[in-house]
């Protein structure tokens, strides 16, 4: 008997394997995961079942053929197990994820989500701070308003009902998904971690708002969180990937909305288009939030964003009302600014 031999009959395959094979057999033998393959592979990731040479290959098998909604619903159901938050529903009006950083413009979705939990929105924001040097990410930016993140779980419960926002970074409830975006910089590619990422709703609000960067994945997001029977949710293109309107740009956003899709076009907001910075400076932030400086590209965005919230929230039935309201908050809270001053 030689060795290659005895190593196959006396070595059993790994149950992870079946995954890979499913995925990587060729192009006419291979195929997309069932929602339940998905979910029994995820757990197995998240459980440390996987040898580290299986976790690449699945990644870069999944990045190559791009994932599909019934993968990311298995994916995320056994995401939502691991951490089991489900129990607090209730304690959270809108889910707003932010992985993405920003690299263009600053981080105005920070304030969009600020000014709506000033007005009585209760928003959890969970992320992550990524490799990319070049890009500014939300728990950075939030230092720069002297906001800090919820260092637990049970620090962002207590940040919710005092302030009506708190930012959780994913390593605090799913570490091994943060572990896996760290691979970015090894593995050369992004992988489906960070779509799923975008859909976990870890308090499992009835509202949810995510930002993709490639369009292609806007429907995606939209019927997976359908599968995943999300009453409420939003996506949109967002400015660098954020859940941000771009005010210079029409923006496309697609919705679900007890079971039903939808689309709906919010029309650019002027007709010119804005020099950016060359530089990104979060100090920036404040002085706007402030109401120190005016930035009209700024304040059109964080209204923008904020009116896009609203419309899915159902605090305004049409855009003209949502973006009505926004705008009124947004006054309202520069003349609170001036009468204190």
């Amino acid at each position: 008997m030689t060795f290659s031999h005895h190593l196959a009959t006396d070595r059993a395959e790994h149950p992870f394997a079946e995954t890979i094979r499913i995925l990587g057999k060729g192009k006419k033998g291979s195929r997309a995961l069932t929602k339940d393959e998905a979910y029994r592979a995820m757990r197995m990731i998240l459980a440390d079942e996987v040898l580290p040479e299986q976790l690449g290959a699945f990644l870069m098998l999944m990045r190559i053929k791009e994932e599909t909604p019934e993968e990311l619903t298995g994916f995320v159901l056994a995401a939502r197990e691991s951490f089991d938050l489900a129990g607090d529903s209730g304690l959270v009006d809108l889910d707003w994820a932010s992985y993405a950083g920003k690299r263009r413009h600053l981080p105005w979705f920070l304030l969009s989500a600020l000014l709506l939990a000033e007005n009585g929105v209760k928003i959890f924001m969970h992320g992550a701070e990524g490799p990319a040097s070049n890009r500014l990410y939300t728990q950075t930016a939030m230092s720069s308003l002297g906001i800090s993140p919820a260092s637990s779980i049970e620090d962002a419960k207590q940040q919710l009902q005092t302030r009506h926002f708190s930012y959780l970074a994913l390593e605090q409830f799913c570490p091994t998904l943060q572990n896996i975006i760290d691979l970015r910089p090894i593995l050369g590619l992004r992988s489906p971690v960070h779509t799923i990422v975008r859909l976990l709703n870890p308090f499992n609000a009835r509202y949810s708002i995510q930002g993709i960067f490639h369009p292609s994945y806007r429907s995606v997001h939209q019927q997976a969180a359908a599968l995943l029977q999300q009453p409420h949710m939003a996506v949109l293109k967002g400015e660098g990937g954020e859940t941000e309107r771009n005010p210079d740009m029409d923006c496309l956003v697609q919705s679900v909305h007890c079971g039903e899709l939808s689309e709906e076009i919010w029309p650019a907001l002027f007709t010119h288009r804005h020099v950016r910075a060359e530089t990104l400076d979060p100090s920036q932030l404040h002085p706007v939030w402030a109401g120190t400086i005016v930035d009209e590209f700024a304040e059109a965005s964080i209204i923008g964003t904020a009116a896009i919230a609203l419309k899915l929230l159902g605090k305004a039935d049409t855009q003209v009302q949502s973006q009505e309201l926004a705008s009124q908050f947004w006054l309202e809270r520069n003349k609170k600014r001036f009468v204190l001053g």
